[in-house]
């Protein structure tokens, strides 16, 4: 176990860390994450116009068009916010400006995955003629095409003010306005570029991109009970290791769960019904289900703490209480240490695949709806799994049964741990 361990640390583990701090994939992590509070908010306003009370329903359905519009212009629109946030990522990785870059990122995503639509039939009170954006084109459908382009993006931008194909200015203008016309040459570099792939050579980068992602999309977050136990066996693998498991993964799964709730959210705006949406290996279900306590469902491992004969895991379980309450569990695992433990790793890797299976035929039986909701991760697991499931209680019940279960199985191994504290322990006094 001791070689086996020993390989990880030094052979996998370098080469895991060199990925997670490549260039391009932090800046999409970095990039998609900032649009997280414009996502949760718009999730809320989900929830509040679907509130499953009848004669709430009947209160705002007058107000339902108006108070739709937050949500269709945060979780509606997030492509295009997502593209300033990866151009300006990348821009600031490579000391650019980032305002510059975003911008650009923009552009180059609306140019390429937006296509106008000519009004054939006026709408009244709304346009006579002309033509219009469909919002929809700004979804989270499009996310991987604005990922793609706000990368390719920078790359063109970088790449003309290092070899200083820029607009120069005398140095009595104002730097604001100088940094302005820096940006004409790559400004127009951009429009010819993606004008040229869309409309010249009529092809479609984001449905290209779609296209080409949706296999490994559909195995990873969409219904395949294999597909999800893949991915928390990876993030509590790496955890394991000592390596933050969804930093790694995040690059290549963050731009697929946030598409696949926004999505679920999408879908059930439309419908009303959460037994029916297209994805249910979100990251909600993970967070609500699997994750009770952080990943490897740890808050069972600190109650178990909490009552050890032992002074120092008793303490340190005291200690991760709180911050387990709210899925934060980085002091367990460094504390325990669960980190490279051939006792604790046993339990933190197995305990979330069989919860995660649990809850997956808990799911397509019928019993439970799928996720619709983004909420923040900080929440209490059962309150969060009620609610971004449209307030079905037994989704909280399943939530609390997964927590039993996971102490269940992590309850010999950490006698097994403590007896071994215990001795450490009494051999601790006997020398002093």
């Amino acid at each position: 176990m001791n070689k086996l361990f020993g390989f990880l640390e030094n052979k996998i583990a370098p080469f895991t860390y060199k990925i997670g701090s490549q260039r391009h994939l932090l800046a999409v992590r970095n990039g998609v994450m900032s649009t997280l509070p414009l996502t949760i908010v718009g999730s809320f306003f989900v929830l509040f116009l679907n509130f499953p009370v009848d004669a709430f329903s009947q209160w705002i359905a007058p107000h339902k068009a108006a108070l739709d519009i937050p949500f269709r212009f945060t979780v509606g629109a997030m492509s295009l916010y997502a593209a300033f946030g990866v151009g300006s990522a990348l821009a600031e990785s490579y000391k650019l400006d980032q305002l510059n870059a975003g911008f650009l990122s923009m552009l180059a995503f609306l140019i390429s995955c937006v296509v106008p639509v000519q009004v054939t039939q006026p709408v009244e009170g709304v346009i006579d003629a002309g033509r219009w954006l469909p919002i929809s084109s700004l979804s989270a459908g499009s996310l991987f095409g604005a990922i793609v382009t706000s990368l390719i993006t920078v790359e063109i931008y970088r790449f003309l003010i290092k070899h200083n194909i820029t607009v120069k200015m005398p140095d009595s203008v104002p730097p604001a306005v100088a940094k302005s016309f820096s940006a004409l040459i790559p400004t127009f570099a951009v429009v010819f570029v993606f004008w040229t792939i869309r409309y010249g050579l009529n092809f479609n980068i984001n449905s290209f991109i779609t296209t080409l992602i949706s296999p490994l999309k559909n195995i990873l977050v969409g219904n395949s009970l294999l597909g999800g136990l893949l991915t928390v066996f990876l993030i509590v693998f790496f955890w394991s290791l000592g390596i933050h498991g969804p930093a790694i993964l995040d690059p290549l799964i963050r731009p697929m769960w946030d598409t696949a709730i926004l999505e679920n959210a999408d879908k059930f705006a439309q419908t009303g019904n959460a037994h029916h949406l297209p994805y249910l290996f979100t990251e909600q279900f993970l967070q609500w289900f699997v994750w009770i306590g952080g990943a490897g469902s740890t808050l069972a491992l600190v109650v178990l703490f909490m009552f050890s004969k032992v002074k120092y895991l008793k303490d340190l379980g005291r200690l991760a209480f709180v911050p387990g309450l709210f899925n934060i569990n980085e002091p367990i695992i460094f504390g325990a240490p669960i980190v490279m433990n051939p006792i604790l790793c046993i339990p933190f890797i197995v305990a979330p695949l069989v919860t995660t299976t649990i809850s997956y035929f808990a799911v397509v039986s019928g019993f439970i709806p799928m996720m619709m909701a983004k909420l923040p991760f900080t929440m209490l697991a059962p309150i969060g799994a009620v609610i971004s499931t449209n307030w079905t209680f037994s989704a909280g019940a399943l939530s609390i049964l997964n927590f039993c279960v996971a102490l269940v199985i992590y309850y010999p191994f950490f006698k097994v741990f403590e007896k071994k504290q215990l001795k450490l322990e009494e051999e601790g006094r006997q020398a002093a």
